[in-house]
């Protein structure tokens, strides 16, 4: 079965024209396993030159939850109902009745002439299957949203008005959220399942926020599964955090582990991304995570460069992970954990091009998974796999420590950089760079 839309003018793509959207559907509907190939498609679409980075508040945004909204309704997902809306099969053949509509009040770009804007998540629900459970549910979020054609928050900011798809950041993570409801969509749970994905996100967890305070229906919220940065799998190395959120999570994350991925354990619930707004409601939360790279917030971050098979199998570990906690008979244990103090910054800040290993919690200093071409880091001699353990005269023990040593300086300082390389002690000379922000 095809699907083609014929979008109205709210919905134009960012280059004016009218969007066709064709949906295959698979040869088979009750396979359950992760399909790459689907996958890649997914992001491919939603990280089209066409939808120009769906920057919320952008006809590219808006067409991106059409296509969102399809999808759902292709695979027979009911719309999250919201006081007078439909439900049931008529509600399914308007892509709109899956929107949860906000006005967005973006303070990060007061300084741009942005006051507000009117934006949407996109969400749809599977009900569980036992009637003592159902009015407890697992959330399974992402943002679709991206950085567009502007360079609020872009890293490549001389780069002008080039468009930052964000394939990874964040259409991989969408496309998981939508393959995960094909699957379940194919064999549900024992709780309900709410399927959303936020925009606004790169506003300030805008569209989360929202919805977590707003759209989060009657009954208990068993815990939240988000996906942000999921389609770079490397060493089958996966970054979970949350693991300190309810009593059970790490038995349950390792439990579902049968696959042999790596999984670097991170208790916090408290990050920049979706998990935070339900994680500051007692929600137990989660959040899946395949580490940084050279193409974060750049307009290199493309679905070329997408991990189609990772992807899959992060999404295939995740149906594990959400069907224990969808089918478990007791409720969590939430944890509140305190926040980590963080040293904010303002103005133009240092720039060394080094892109922190998130899941290296087993090495002294500061690992580095990458290093921007052309950056100061680069000029340095920085490599992949280097450990910085000393910044301008300060150690450094992890990133706080070491985002602490950075900001501590100013761009044209010339700083001395000691890293771990191998067996190696190295020390390095570099001239930090300038960052907008």
């Amino acid at each position: 079965m095809t699907i083609q839309l014929q979008l109205r003018p709210r919905f134009l793509s960012a280059a004016g024209t009218i969007i066709a959207i064709a949906i295959a559907l698979p040869a088979s509907a009750q396979r359950t396993a992760a399909d790459p190939a689907r996958l890649f498609r997914d992001i491919s679409v939603l990280a089209d030159d066409a939808w120009e980075g769906r920057q919320t508040c952008t006809p590219g945004n808006d067409s991106a939850a059409v296509y969102i909204a399809s999808r759902f309704a292709d695979l027979g997902l009911e719309p999250l109902g919201r006081r007078g809306r439909q439900s049931g099969p008529r509600a399914r053949s308007r892509p709109d009745n899956y929107f949860h509509a906000y006005t967005a009040r973006p303070a990060v770009r007061v300084h741009e002439g942005l006051s507000s804007c009117e934006a949407q998540n996109v969400a749809a629900v599977i009900g569980g299957s036992d009637p003592a459970l159902a009015h407890e549910y697992v959330v399974i979020g992402a943002h679709f949203d991206h950085l567009g054609r502007g360079t609020f928050g872009a890293l490549d900011p001389e780069l002008g008005d080039a468009i930052r798809n964000g394939a990874d950041d964040n259409a991989s993570g969408t496309a998981a959220v939508l393959e995960l409801a094909r699957l379940f969509a194919a064999q549900g749970t024992r709780r309900s399942l709410i399927f959303v994905t936020f925009s606004g996100e790169e506003w300030g967890l805008l569209g989360s926020q929202e919805f977590a305070e707003k759209s989060l229906p009657a009954g208990r919220a068993q815990a939240m599964v988000n996906f942000d940065m999921v389609g770079r799998l490397r060493n089958d190395t996966l970054l979970v955090y949350g693991t300190g959120t309810a009593l059970e999570m790490v038995r349950i994350i390792d439990s579902a582990n049968t696959t042999g991925l790596r999984l670097a354990k991170i208790p916090d619930g408290i990050g920049p991304s979706d998990h935070r707004s339900f994680y500051s409601r007692n929600i137990p939360v989660l959040h899946l995570f395949t580490n940084t790279h050279a193409d974060y917030h750049r307009a290199s971050d493309d679905a070329v460069r997408i991990n189609a098979p990772g992807t899959a199998k992060v999404v295939d570990y995740a149906q594990r992970v959400i069907r224990l906690l969808a089918d478990r008979a007791d409720s969590l244990t939430y944890v509140r954990q305190a926040e980590r103090p963080v040293v904010a910054g303002s103005g133009t800040r240092p720039y060394l091009g080094s892109v922190p290993d998130m899941a290296a919690g087993d090495v002294p200093g500061q690992r580095i998974s990458d290093v921007s071409p052309g950056s100061p880091g680069d000029k340095a001699g920085l490599r992949a796999g280097d450990a910085i353990v000393e910044f301008g005269g300060k150690a450094v023990t992890d990133l706080q420590s070491y985002s602490d040593a950075l900001g501590a300086h100013k761009p044209g300082d010339t700083v001395t950089i000691v890293v771990i390389r191998g067996e190696r002690r190295v020390t390095l000379t570099a001239t930090l760079g300038a960052r907008g922000g």
